[in-house]
């Protein structure tokens, strides 16, 4: 088996979990190696960690237009180490970074592009992507039939699962081409601090719609994810009314997730919110309309108030088993 390319996405010296998911699936694929961008002084550590995972080699490269300039750094170093080490495929998370990355590779080197991934196999002919499609109402197999496939997936496609292995790291100094400086950061605002995951990354997530009433209904939302230490999340209903951050919005034109447990409180189901949770591994429902679109959807519902459903299961996740 070749091997496979994984793009490292990290943060405050840690790999990112969609990154860990990534190498978990690397692995059915081929042999897993790992591309530390950016690292700085934690590179050695990141290293270490993506052996953890499976990577055998890392591949290592550090300057400053990583830094201070927007995408095609990265694509410049991928593009590089391809060349360089010819892959059997390249992975890359579907964040809305990650997607240009993939989309600017796929160019540079002529190959097939695919987005978007929630699972992965490989045959006689290469890797083979799974992909939920037409608002998550189809699930259909892709696989690239030209050049070397680059393949980005969503977050918790997979659980991450710790393979550790005796690792090389090989250092890169990247050829820059003129493109990488056209666009430059010339700013940055630190997001604000928050004990909760990120929303595309979380395990578990609830949010909240129309059904809570005002801004002030969304406390009881914030209550029960960090109960069940889960992420925020609204529908464009909510977002637009200007009760909670658009940042939060969970939808066709928001974002779209696919957690483990995904809990819509107060949210009609309307097809603009359900293309962007559908493919969650367990859906649950608290409306008060039983005839509610979102109950179709649903693996379990409760026909009630929101804001009198949730804090129950808040004050009963509180209160000690036996």
């Amino acid at each position: 088996m070749g091997e496979i390319l994984v793009l490292i996405e990290h943060a405050n010296g840690r790999i990112r979990k969609p990154a860990l998911e990534l190498l978990t699936l690397a692995r059915r694929l081929g042999t897993p190696a790992a591309v530390v961008l950016d690292g700085g002084d934690a590179a050695a550590d990141l290293a270490d960690q993506a052996g953890e995972y499976g990577a055998t080699t890392v591949y290592v490269s550090d300057a400053p237009e990583f830094a201070h300039y927007l995408t095609a750094p990265e694509v410049d170093a991928l593009h590089q180490i391809v060349r360089a080490s010819e892959p059997a495929a390249v992975l890359i998370p579907s964040s809305a970074d990650g997607k240009e990355t993939a989309a600017r590779l796929a160019l540079r080197l002529d190959s097939g592009l695919i987005t978007d991934a929630v699972d992965l196999e490989m045959d006689e002919s290469g890797p083979v992507a799974v992909q939920s499609v037409f608002a998550a109402s189809y699930e259909v197999t892709s696989q690239v039939t030209h050049g070397t496939p680059v393949i980005t997936v969503k977050p918790n496609a997979t659980a991450p699962q710790p393979a550790p292995t005796s690792h090389r790291t090989e250092k890169i100094t990247v050829q820059f081409s003129p493109a990488a400086t056209r666009t430059e950061i010339v700013s940055r605002t630190p997001r604000t601090a928050s004990a909760r995951p990120e929303l595309m990354e979380a395990a578990i997530i609830v949010s909240g719609g129309r059904g809570a009433g005002g801004p002030e209904g969304f406390t009881v939302v914030e209550e029960l994810a960090d109960a069940l230490q889960g992420a925020v999340g609204a529908s464009r209903a909510a977002v637009d009314a200007g009760w909670y951050p658009h940042t939060h919005q969970v939808g066709q034109t928001g974002k779209q997730v696919s957690p483990q447990l995904y809990l819509a409180a107060g949210i009609s189901g309307a097809i603009q919110h359900r293309a962007g949770m559908q493919t969650s591994k367990v859906i649950v429902a608290v409306n008060t309309d039983p005839e509610a679109p979102i109950f179709d959807l649903a693996d379990y519902g409760v026909i009630g108030d929101m804001l009198t459903v949730l804090p129950q299961l808040t004050e009963r996740l509180a209160t000690p088993t036996h």
